[in-house]
């Protein structure tokens, strides 16, 4: 049986199927759809130079990868690669082709410097180890039994502040943008990130397949956007926190769990069975938060880091 690695090819919807399927055999914790997997590779910046991958053994998709560049890090050279196979088809050498593959490309567009998130396991983390990968910042997936949980009960907004969602800015997003741009340059990360492309935020983010308007809350204090939680969501029942965020201004009020329950009581009475969401597992304030929501970690992923000589 012989493994090969092949880009992704767009065009063929079954293809396109079977690179979401596998990841989600391999990443269960996130939501993987077709039409995530797609829009992702056709508007990610072209600065990215952005590949998505599959390794096929006798015309199955056992493994995938997504590779690219942090183009939007203020230091240059940044790589990323992000490698799962399906736990029913390891150790064929599917990993490691997928692997040498995309440093290849990525070192020939410039990066020297590659992160990798990898499942905190003994085989995963011995897999990146061999390969010159050194272990650094760790983060939680979490999950939530929304059909069965108990959340806690909703209040109402103190004085000056009130609720709303993504679909009331839908005539101008550019607001929430402001409030999203600042929110993911203070996240914790090895790769800093710096949103400053209102057009291409709007092709990734706002027009993102599964990102449900309706469900993103909105907080607002004195008619400034000040905090929120975006939500995806991916048809069948579950429903993922992309991002929850406070302006710098606006900490330490509680409005990040304000946002957050408002869109959670919403996403429950919508129909929604499971959130998931994620944490760096430094992000002592948002664990709190969704330690409090009832969230439990599912599994937790380490950030590799190689440098390139």
């Amino acid at each position: 049986m012989t493994v090969i690695v092949r880009d992704l090819r767009p065009q063929d919807p079954a293809d396109v199927d079977n690179f979401a399927r596998a990841r989600h055999l391999a990443l269960p914790f996130v939501l993987w759809t077709p039409a995530g997997v797609l829009h992702r590779l056709v508007h990610t910046h072209p600065d990215a130079r952005y590949r998505s991958l599959v390794a096929e053994e006798d015309g199955e998709v056992i493994g995938t990868a997504q590779l690219g560049l942090a183009h939007d890090n203020p230091e240059p050279g940044q790589g990323y690669l992000n490698v799962y196979v399906r736990p029913d088809r390891t150790r064929r050498g599917a990993g490691a082709l997928l692997v040498r593959t995309a440093e290849e490309y990525l070192a020939a567009h410039g990066a020297s410097r590659l992160f990798s998130w990898v499942l905190d396991e003994p085989h995963h983390r011995a897999f990146a180890e061999q390969r010159g990968y050194r272990a650094s910042r760790s983060a939680h997936f979490l999950g939530l039994d929304l059909a069965n949980g108990t959340l806690p009960p909703l209040q109402s907004p103190p004085p000056g502040v009130e609720l709303r969602t993504a679909a009331d800015f839908a005539a101008d997003p550019r607001p929430f943008f402001e409030l999203d741009a600042e929110t993911t340059s203070d996240e914790p990360s090895d790769v800093e990130a710096e949103l400053t492309d209102y057009d291409m935020w709007i092709e990734e983010s706002w027009k993102h397949p599964l990102l449900d308007h309706a469900l993103t809350s909105v907080v607002l204090v004195d008619g400034r956007p000040a905090a929120f939680s975006a939500a995806h969501t991916d048809g069948t029942g579950r429903y993922a926190t992309a991002m929850t965020g406070t302006a710098r201004a606006f900490r330490g009020r509680g409005l990040a769990k304000l946002a957050k329950n408002h869109s959670l009581h919403r996403a429950r009475a919508a129909g929604c069975t499971e959130a998931l969401t994620g944490n760096d597992a430094g992000n002592e304030p948002m664990l709190a938060i969704n330690k409090w929501f009832g969230y439990e970690i599912r599994a937790t992923e380490v950030r590799h880091v190689r440098e390139l000589t």
